[in-house]
């Protein structure tokens, strides 16, 4: 592994932390992921690229890492509570499917999006559906141990008893007292012993789309069990990271911690980390707002708040551009300026992979421009090593993208700067851009053969000296996007930023 002190915020502890893996070099890494009732949003973007990149620059370090992402296809019900209709329940009598039906359309569509914005896969993506029997030996687990109470075929946790035991409320910041004296009075509502208590296992209605038989009878798993069955089934009882949006920290996770605790004595998880959230022209994203966009709508820009379409490499890119920990405000300008970086970065990409060093002996190395490199390839690891901030990595990529171009031009020589921090140079870009913040150039095959065609033709019309089709041709690519370049030793192409 690659020598980094390598720090990141543990929301548990409120503080950044030296990252020390339980096992290196192996790292398990587990990350909520979505409830399958609809097409993925902004919300659902970002934890995927946030964790995508952790999970990117934790292997680019020499770390083996196993991403557990779950897939939520029973149990989440609507308002996140523990009574109601359960959510794809719900979609699938809306639409007279099953839901299962539901639950396989709507994964179908996370993954051709995750697959747009270049996610990696998990290396497993359990669903709850799939891990029925887990979920009843951990609540027969936990009622063992004396925190948890069966009534008319539900089991809680009874929090109150576990608080007695260990903390409840640790990871976000909550009191319980506090949580006790700001419910609402459910006597005679409620099967709960107390309102801060929350379902393990839940007893279903006879017209109950999704249940199982238990030995409380035939119902279906609380929410925040599948999560403490599936990590801890695959990255074992105390594994390194738990991943989610700040969201999802109370109650979900918190039930976590405590569901993991009352059956094995100690907190499952090292390190828990939260992306923050995302708001649309400085509001809350809401469908009752009309500011609800899915990523489908964002890359076809069929949204009334969108002015046009919007790449996923561009989103991709935006979402980087903040440290994921601050809240990200999605605008037209700032998609705009986004979409200007994206295009810089990969044109800097398209020519770096291009340059040759040419060693020249009568040319001295440049020692300012040699420092100015290193220091620059420096900050960018120290950026990544300081709780993975990718916007200041990708503002030290934009110093070594100016050297990038100005070899490019001529105004800068590969041999003042050495074979050595000239290739150094060109590998690190290319690794931060491609390996690391997982940027890919958009530009499909056809495309390719298109502007060689059209280049070729450029070239003629310009030795003909027909400069009424050179320009013709200038401003018909310049409509597809692209810039016509005219070197002293060829003609190229770049992406109009």
């Amino acid at each position: 592994m690659k020598s980094h002190n390598l720090k990141l915020y543990n929301t548990l502890s409120r503080q950044k932390e030296d990252f020390q893996a339980i096992n290196p070099p192996f790292v398990g890494l587990y990350v909520c992921g979505p409830t399958v009732y609809g097409d993925a949003h902004l919300g659902h973007a970002r934890p995927a690229i946030t964790f995508d990149t952790v999970n990117r620059y934790l292997t680019h370090l020499g770390f083996r890492v196993r991403y557990v992402r779950n897939i939520t296809d029973v149990g989440h019900l609507q308002g996140d509570a523990d009574e109601g209709e359960d959510k794809i329940a719900k979609k699938a009598k809306l639409e007279q499917l099953e839901p299962m039906e539901i639950a396989q359309q709507y994964t179908d569509s996370y993954h051709r999006d995750m697959a747009l914005l270049n996610t990696w896969k998990p290396n497993i993506e359990p669903r709850a559906t799939g891990h029925i029997p887990e979920q009843i030996a951990l609540v027969e687990a936990i009622l063992k141990e004396g925190l948890a109470y069966e009534v008319n075929g539900s089991v809680y946790f009874d929090t109150l008893k576990y608080n007695e035991r260990t903390p409840y409320g640790r990871l976000s910041g909550r009191v319980i007292d506090e949580l006790m004296s700001g419910s609402r009075d459910l006597d005679g509502q409620s099967e709960k012993r107390n309102s801060v208590d929350f379902a393990l296992w839940k007893n279903a209605a006879p017209e109950h789309l999704m249940k199982w038989d238990s030995p409380w009878g035939m119902g279906f798993p609380g929410w925040h069990l599948e999560c403490t069955a599936m990590s801890s089934k695959y990255l074992g009882t105390h594994f390194d990271i738990h991943g989610g949006g700040m969201d999802l920290m109370f109650p979900h996770h918190e039930c976590e911690i405590a569901q993991g605790n009352a059956c094995n004595h100690k907190d499952p998880v090292n390190y828990w980390m939260h992306n923050n959230m995302i708001t649309i022209n400085g509001q809350k994203m809401g469908k009752s707002l009309g500011n609800f966009i899915t990523l489908q709508e964002l890359f076809q820009g069929k949204h009334d708040l969108l002015e046009q379409a919007y790449s996923p490499m561009t989103i991709r890119y935006f979402i980087l551009t903040a440290h994921y920990r601050s809240t990200l405000d999605f605008s037209n300008d700032a998609l705009q300026a986004a979409q200007k970086g994206y295009k810089k970065i990969i044109n800097g990409l398209r020519i770096a992979r291009e340059l040759k060093f040419e060693g020249n002996a009568d040319v001295t190395l440049d020692e300012d421009q040699i420092r100015q490199i290193e220091s620059s390839i420096q900050s960018a690891y120290r950026a990544m090593d300081d709780d993975f901030n990718t916007a200041q990595a990708i503002g030290h990529l934009f110093n070594l993208l100016k050297k990038i171009n100005s070899m490019f031009t001529g105004q800068l020589q590969s041999a003042s700067l050495g074979e050595t921090v000239f290739n150094k140079l060109i590998e690190t870009f290319t690794k931060f851009v491609v390996d690391i913040l997982g940027l890919t150039e958009e530009k499909s095959d056809v495309q390719d053969q298109m502007l060689e065609l059209m280049l070729k033709l450029y070239s003629e019309a310009k030795t003909a000296r027909n400069y009424d089709k050179v320009d013709q041709i200038r401003a018909g690519l310049k409509g597809m996007g692209f810039v016509v370049k005219d070197m002293k030793d060829k003609i190229d192409w770049a992406y109009e930023e």
